[in-house]
């Protein structure tokens, strides 16, 4: 056991920590805070599947994961949502949809100041163990704001398109909503030919910007409490 544990390669296992753990956080809140407002809004499908958790087991498409691990915006298995549920099907599509990327923006805001605190207060000199964790916070920090910035392009069948389409006639509406399976076919195009990536990085880049304050704040905040 002992030769077993010495043979291992640390840093790999690190890498992959840093970059798995962090989107099953992301992928989680976004695709739990889709089926937790649907059912406030009336449709319990999403509760009555398992969907109201935060068990990445239960959100997890791995192609989507992979996707959000290694270039930071991916996508999870949809939350199943029966619109007609709701009282207005439109607006109530469109709230739920919204409510994913407001969930990353929010997560994101958090561990912008739960990395604050972290760097108040860690020392200085910190090991492996404060390295992977400050990695750790930032990463899921900046996942999460990429997720909702990806999440809220008007591409079907991304959650942007949603809100966009609800802006149309109900026949309109229909049709679009018809075709949006065809969707996935455009949005794999548009990454594999890289031509998302300055829109998707401009707009985090001014996400993060704007969020940063949040940090400095809880440095501020907390080095002040611990007399620093």
């Amino acid at each position: 056991m002992r030769n077993f544990i010495q043979g291992l390669d640390w840093q790999r296992l690190a890498d992959i920590l840093i970059s798995v753990v962090p989107a099953l956080i992301c992928i989680s809140f976004h695709e739990a805070a889709h089926g937790f407002v649907a059912y406030r809004l009336g449709d319990g499908t999403a509760k009555a599947m398992g969907r109201l958790t935060l068990n990445p087991i239960r959100h997890i498409d791995i192609f989507g994961l992979i996707m959000m691990a290694v270039f930071g915006f991916g996508w999870a298995k949809p939350v199943p949502v029966d619109m007609r549920r709701f009282k207005n099907p439109k607006r109530g599509m469109a709230i739920t949809a919204l409510a994913g990327p407001v969930s990353n923006i929010l997560l994101a805001a958090v561990f912008f100041a739960v990395a604050g605190a972290f760097y108040a207060l860690a020392p200085r000199d910190g090991g492996t163990a404060l390295q992977i964790a400050e990695a750790l916070i930032g990463r899921t920090a900046a996942l999460s704001v990429a997720l909702a910035v990806f999440n809220i392009l008007p591409i079907p069948p991304l959650d942007g398109s949603k809100v966009l389409f609800s802006l149309f006639s109900d026949r309109i509406y229909a049709k679009l909503m018809r075709v949006e399976r065809y969707g996935f076919i455009i949005l794999i195009a548009l990454i594999y030919t890289n031509m998302l990536d300055s829109t998707i990085g401009a707009m985090r880049d001014f996400a993060m910007r704007k969020l940063s304050f949040i940090t400095e704040g809880a440095y501020i905040a907390v080095s002040r409490l611990a007399g620093r």
